[in-house]
């Protein structure tokens, strides 16, 4: 079989030696294009797993690879040391899924670390990198890790999917990780579901917004984006930077109905090609004239469908301030375990959990 071009072996569980019977065999196959590897360490011990990597992306960086898939693999920071190497050299990588592999803020950073070299010896090559979709959901990766994380984005440039949803990530990591994506010019797709905004992270993604003109996908449910946070991103998109959003999803966010008002006059005026938006489990009657503004607006473009159920709205007088949200997000973030750990720390982690199964 010289012409394989895909492996997908999801669903399965492999050992140590049979990692680097596949590898030798994978090495050969110049055509391969895909691999896709989630769920595949289920019951290994986890210091099996790194040895298991290691052996397969050493025989990665001797093909072509487009896509390596390896989401649903809880192997922390340990699986992130046998990536480096392949991440860092790959000069053909387009699409990588790390979704939901506890990686932690130290897994995160050394990812982060290896997509950077990845940018660096593309820059120095005079060549574009061909990265343009990273998939790192569940990952815990926290503020942590978002300068490193932003600091790669940045540096390649080419990112067009960049989806990152409950990763623990808070404000200022919130607004660092946008930072680092407004070089990312041709960006398509933001998926930061499920993390905390308020109106810091809010203000930041609102600046950020008319650096992504082709932007089709913003999901920014759940993130707690504030009554003034709403409302900053409202009158960004008002703006009328990003006419190709086809899908904004905005649940559960503090948002009321001054913001809501402000989208139906974005959507009349220019949000055309929006065919769904999603704005369940806010705090504005459902009723209300606001939300006849916006199904109105939807309708002008026939996309009278586009607006979910809103049956699962928060009381509007249950009001409270800005400080006092940013306040509760503070407490939470002091009452979490912490995940930062220093090298040795980490090291140390590692060593102890050799003898765990996953």
């Amino acid at each position: 079989m010289t012409d394989l071009q895909v492996i997908q072996l999801s669903g399965n569980t492999i050992g140590v030696e049979a990692s680097r019977a596949l590898a030798e065999v994978l090495k050969t196959k110049k055509s391969l294009k895909q691999a896709l590897l989630s769920d595949i360490f289920t019951g290994r011990l986890l210091s099996e797993i790194p040895l298991a990597l290691k052996a397969l992306c050493d025989a990665f960086e001797q093909v072509d690879l487009i896509e390596l898939d390896l989401s649903d693999n809880a192997f922390g920071p340990a699986g992130a040391q046998p990536l480096i190497d392949f991440l860092s050299n790959t000069k053909t990588l387009q699409i990588l899924r790390l979704n939901n592999n506890g990686l932690g803020i130290g897994g995160g950073k050394m990812i982060a670390q290896a997509l950077q070299a990845s940018a660096d010896k593309a820059k120095s090559e005079k060549r574009s990198s061909p990265l343009h979709t990273i998939i790192c959901g569940r990952n815990r990766l926290e503020d942590g890790s978002s300068e490193f994380l932003a600091r790669a984005f940045a540096s390649h440039g080419t990112l067009q999917t960049v989806r990152m949803p409950q990763n623990g990530i808070r404000p200022d990591g919130i607004r660092t990780i946008v930072d680092g994506l407004k070089s990312c010019k041709n960006l398509r797709h933001l998926d930061l579901q499920d993390n905390t905004f308020t109106a810091k992270g809010s203000n930041a993604l609102a600046s950020a917004l008319k650096s992504w003109p082709h932007l089709e996908t913003l999901n920014i449910s759940d993130c707690l984006l504030s009554k003034k946070g709403a409302v900053s991103i409202a009158k960004s998109l008002h703006q009328g930077d990003n006419k190709k959003i086809r899908e904004l999803l905005m649940q559960y966010n503090e948002i009321q109905a001054d913001a809501v008002e402000i989208l139906a006059q974005a959507i009349q005026s220019h949000l055309n090609l929006l065919e769904k938006i999603e704005l369940n489990g806010n705090k504005f009657d459902e009723e209300a004239a606001e939300v006849e503004l916006l199904r109105g607006a939807l309708a002008k473009w026939d996309h009278d469908d586009a607006l979910d159920e809103l049956d699962d709205m928060e009381d509007v007088s249950d009001e409270e301030s800005e400080d006092e949200l940013e306040e509760a997000v503070e407490e939470a973030r002091q009452q979490e375990p912490t995940t930062k750990l220093n090298k040795a720390e980490e090291d140390d982690l590692i060593n102890k959990m050799k003898n765990t199964h996953i």
